[in-house]
């Protein structure tokens, strides 16, 4: 170009966010220009200008503000704006320097066409010293950036440079392959390639780079734009915290945005939970050295002190941070359950499996997953099987951390894998440092609770504050001056209905009573003198309780509930069903229920903290309360965010003055002990089997090594009296080869310890070592004659041995159901020792004067509720017929499932029991649920019970698909009763399974998929 040397430089710019206040000072408005739906050119690019442009020394930068934050996918970003920079035309400076760069073109072009060219001037169009320049311009201006790194671009735009490159690739080979023949002379050549440039249209460099901006802006993606960017910082401070935690010093306390995790994690404990900030304990516990080093820890707290987020954001860190499976170990399938429903909205959000262990729940071996991390939540036994199963199938690796409720004794198992973290959740503990030598593991300790508690005891007619610094421990604190008439205080001598009445209904109230008959009566008894005012308090929520109970129970509903609930009473103990309780938990809650009278169970479940508890006896039974039971218990009162105080009222009598004072008063903290030695040794038994069968122990001394890392070996001087550890191990062996569970050989090394089939299937079956002999000789025996078209046969050999003394059998009703059988099933029966005629005669009250085996008559009776179950699926009728109780015969389905579980995993192990897999299989899925076919898709939700899966059902929502996809405020307007926070929470969990279940296919499809690296090789 003529004159001075000019410089144009565009520089390409990444900016994450820009407000858009800031965006309007660099934009100048013109005619809207539309474009935003427009077709990208297929050799679209994102261009800047070459260095070697020139302009007046101007130095200018060209600002490609990704503003996904503001504008849709099909929105033209340009469309309204001629200039990007402050106050000059970019665009219209581009068409200078083209025009300029233009024009020396074709001065240089004619004087080569004129010189060169002369014999072809007929065959030029007019215009084609234009196109020459106008295609080389363009081309020279974008190919300089066709080598330059686009690190700084969306994926989106990525993705289509790649794309857009190797369709170059693809058209310069395809070029390079095509060879010019002999008789085509140079000259034709040269007059096709001007006939081809004659049908390009003009493209000027102004056009060419708005359109390439404007498509790059409105190219599709599977992805939203917005997704991505809050993808790409989640994954930015999780990158940042793995390198906070690596780095980690005493120092330097600081993890990251939110304790080593992304602030989104925040974001989300506020919105699904409601939490806005920690507690003081809890961030002094997360930055402790050992948490950011990965050392095992116990900590202790009183009840309700805030425990368990500590493990939840601990195992958010391992699963997100390090990509590590988690394992979470609770005591109760209610609380396994409740756990599963909490978490899945995380799981969903931060993209993690939650998965189920309990009862018939889970896989073993777990899924194995490539692109995402679990979270197994167990209980105890499922979790023993399932560490069991990563260990045989060398996994154990990918457990990152193990989470336990209350630290069971029988963890020891767990300890083994170096790299797995270990913490312990506890009350306050006497003897802590025995556990913390078994797990190696550190001990942090506070008494923290989110609101005051004061205790207080009552004697006769006067209410005693506890005080250990008082002499005798009491101290006065009001007298009770209640107008009791004489009727009502020979019906109430403790004066329960003044306490209760002095909290409700406008608080709430928990009384804790000795038995589950004695709950019944007392909740009748208060609401028998209870004002008419309380009927009208929430009458229409009670009214609507009171329709889902008989609901829940197909038309009835407990005559003492149908009395209490109008008055907002209830009561609760294992009696009720499952969805029973739940029912009354759910309105207890929310406050449409004000008191219910309860058994010791609710203190260690689910969390139903009051204002008032009161304690109706310190007894469980006949038993006198433990320490740990009496601190479960008054640690429900007092509700945090709502109450300031809360208050616990222990009843005593006279007698039991000294025995209170010392479990009220005195320092006496419970201590934890090894279980291994428990019902004989039963534990220490099984630990071996496991051991063998792992091949984690071959021999005597191994196993002698592996137990010293076992609680029992730390508190052997207090549990191994009678005899040593090494005795009860050698005698442990010795019962199992007995057993022909294990086989014992020797040579010139020594004693080789090897698992029998037999053995194996017990381990792996987790099938009581009490029971695994008969199990396995009525299996055989089953098989000889198997009754096909019936249940019943299958269904005795899955009911639990253990539920067997629990239930006397009622002659008369067991004949009565007896004559209801077919012939067959008759016959069935009579085959496993159980004949009409034994049960007529036991009916009638005569003697029998061949002895039957009771086991198996007692076992033959359960086997016929069960089987009434399976056909009617109406528990109530069941449980009435066969004079049971509800919560009994309900307790007996879920054994029975959750044993239907154990025998298919011992039968699998079997090769002569290859028939049960496939019966055991459909009967553990109608015992798990014990519903209509079609309800058993919704029932799989956590959470879901049988009468809300038939509103759900009757909604329109049928399958699972259809639930994982609901929204949730339609969800909460549809059904009745419903809030929108439990309507999340069923959402939650439905989209959870269905991920669940679709990644396992999609696990199973990779893998038959894969080519296998032991693929036979060609041999040259």
């Amino acid at each position: 170009m003529n004159g001075e040397k000019q410089e144009l430089r565009i520089k390409r710019v990444f900016s994450r966010k820009r407000p858009r206040d800031v965006l309007r000072t660099h934009l100048t408005p013109v005619n809207k220009r539309g474009g935003g739906s427009q077709q990208c050119p297929s050799n679209r690019r994102l261009s800047s200008i070459m260095a070697d442009l020139h302009f007046n020394e101007t130095v200018l930068t060209l600002h490609c503000v990704c503003c996904w934050q503001y504008c849709s996918d099909s929105e033209d970003l340009f469309g309204g704006y001629d200039s990007i920079l402050e106050d000059s035309s970019l665009l219209a400076k581009l068409d200078d320097v083209e025009q300029n760069e233009r024009q020396s073109d074709l001065q240089s072009a004619a004087h080569t066409d004129a010189v060169d060219q002369q014999d072809f001037t007929s065959l030029r169009p007019s215009n084609e010293g234009n196109q020459t320049c106008e295609d080389l311009l363009t081309d020279s201006i974008l190919d300089d950036l066709r080598n330059e790194p686009l690190e700084d671009l969306p994926a989106s735009q990525l993705q289509f440079q790649e794309q857009v490159n190797e369709n170059v690739k693809r058209s310069r080979l395809q070029e390079g392959n095509k060879t010019s023949t002999p008789d085509r002379t140079e000259r034709e050549r040269n007059i096709e390639d001007k006939t081809k440039r004659q049908s390009k249209v003009r493209r000027s460099m102004t056009d060419h780079l708005k359109r390439t901006m404007l498509c790059n802006a409105a190219a599709p993606s599977n992805v939203s734009r917005t997704v991505v960017l809050k993808e790409a910082v989640v994954s930015e401070e999780i990158s940042v915290a793995m390198q906070a935690m690596e780095t980690v010093s005493a120092e330097t306390t600081d993890l990251g945005p939110f304790f080593g995790l992304p602030t989104k994690v925040k974001d989300l404990m506020y919105k699904l939970r409601g939490i806005k900030s920690l507690y003081n304990w809890q961030e002094t516990c997360l930055n402790l050295g050992c948490v950011q080093q990965r050392k095992n820890l116990i900590y202790s707290l009183p009840t309700s002190g805030g425990k368990t987020l500590v493990a939840e954001i601990l195992i958010l860190r391992e699963l997100l941070c390090r990509k590590k499976d988690c394992l979470f170990i609770l005591p109760y399938i209610s609380l396994v359950q409740e756990k599963v429903r909490g978490l899945a909205g995380f799981g969903l959000e931060l993209d993690f499996m939650v998965e189920e262990y309990a009862g018939s729940k889970g896989k073993f071996p777990p899924v194995k997953r490539r692109s995402k991390s679990s979270l197994y939540i167990a209980t105890i036994e499922k979790a023993h099987s399932l560490v069991n199963s990563l260990i045989e199938t060398n996994r154990m690796e990918n457990l990152g951390l193990v989470v336990v409720d209350e630290v069971p004794a029988r963890f020891c198992l767990y300890s083994t894998h170096k790299t797995t973290q270990i913490i312990g959740m506890s009350a306050t503990l006497g003897n802590i440092r025995d556990l913390q030598t078994f797990l190696r593991a550190e001990n942090y300790t506070n008494d923290f609770r989110p609101v005051q508690l004061k205790e207080y005891v009552k004697l006769k007619d006067t209410i005693y504050e506890v005080d250990p610094k008082e002499e005798e421990c009491f101290k006065f604190s009001r007298a009770l001056n209640f107008k009791y008439s004489s009727g009502m205080q020979r019906i109430d001598p403790d004066h329960i209905i003044a306490l209760v009445t002095e909290v409700i209904p406008t608080h709430s109230c928990l009384v804790f009573c000795p038995t589950k008959k004695n709950c019944e009566n007392v909740v009748g008894m208060i609401c028998k003198y209870l004002k008419e005012e309380f009927l009208q308090h929430r009458k229409t929520e009670k009214t609507v309780l009171l329709r889902e109970l008989r609901d829940s129970g197909n038309g009835s509903v407990c005559p003492v509930l149908r009395k209490t609930v109008p008055y907002g009473l209830a009561y609760h103990h294992s009696g009720l069903t499952t969805e029973e309780r739940k029912l009354i938990e759910e309105a207890y809650s929310s406050g449409v229920l004000c008191l219910l009278t309860c058994t010791s169970t609710l203190a260690a479940g689910i969390n139903l903290p009051a204002r008032r508890v009161i304690l109706r006896s310190p007894y469980v039974a006949t038993d006198f309360l433990k320490r740990s039971q009496y601190k479960q218990m008054v640690g429900r009162a007092g509700r945090a965010g709502i109450d300031s105080v809360g208050e616990s009222i222990l009843i005593l009598q006279d007698k039991d003055r000294d025995m209170v004072t010392t479990l009220t008063a005195h320092p006496l903290i419970c201590s934890c002990y090894s279980n291994l030695m428990h019902d004989d040794g039963k534990g220490i038994l099984s630990l071996l089997l496991s051991l063998i069968g792992l091949n984690i122990t071959t021999s005597l001394d191994h196993m002698r090594e592996f137990l010293c890392g076992t609680l029992l070996y730390v508190q052997q001087k207090q549990l191994c009296v009678e005899r040593s550890l090494w005795e009860v191990v050698q005698q442990g062996v010795d019962l199992l080869k007995e057993k022909n569970l294990i086989t014992v050989t020797s040579d010139e090394h020594g004693q080789t310890l090897q698992v029998t089939k037999l053995g194996k299937a017990t381990y792996k079956g987790s099938v009581d070592l009490t029971y695994s002999d008969i199990l396995y000789k009525d299996l055989s025996k089953g098989l000889e004659g198997l009754l096909l078209n019936s249940y019943l046969h299958l269904v005795y050999l899955v009911t639990p041995y253990d539920m067997i003394l629990q239930c006397k059998p009622d002659w008369m009703v067991y004949f009565r159901q007896f004559t209801l059988l077919s012939a067959a099933e008759q016959k069935m029966s009579a085959a496993l020792g159980v004949p009409e005629s034994f049960v007529a005669r036991k009916a009638a009250g005569q003697t029998v004067k061949k002895d039957s085996n009771m086991v198996v008559v007692s076992r033959m009776y359960l086997a016929l509720v069960l089987f009434s179950l399976l056909k009617e699926t109406n528990l109530w009728s069941v449980a009435d017929r066969f004079q049971l109780s509800r919560g009994f015969v309900q307790a007996l389905l879920s054994s029975s499932s959750a044993f239907c579980s154990c025998v298919l995993h011992f039968t699998e192990e079997l090769e002569e029991f290859w028939p049960f897999k496939a019966l055991l299989t459909e009967l553990m899925r109608r015992l798990s649920y014990c519903v209509k076919a079609e309800l058993i898709p919704l029932m799989e939700v956590a959470g879901v019970m049988e009468s809300r899966a038939k509103q759900l059902y009757n909604a329109g929502y049928k399958t699972l698909n259809h639930l994982a996809n609901a929204d949730p405020a339609v969800l909460s307007d549809s059904i009745e009763k419903l809030y929108r926070k439990q309507a999340n929470l069923i959402v939650a969990s439905a989209k959870m399974l269905l991920n669940e279940k679709a990644a396992a296919l999609q696990e199973e499809v990779d893998e038959l998929l894969t080519v296998p690296l032991d693929l036979p090789q060609q041999l040259t």
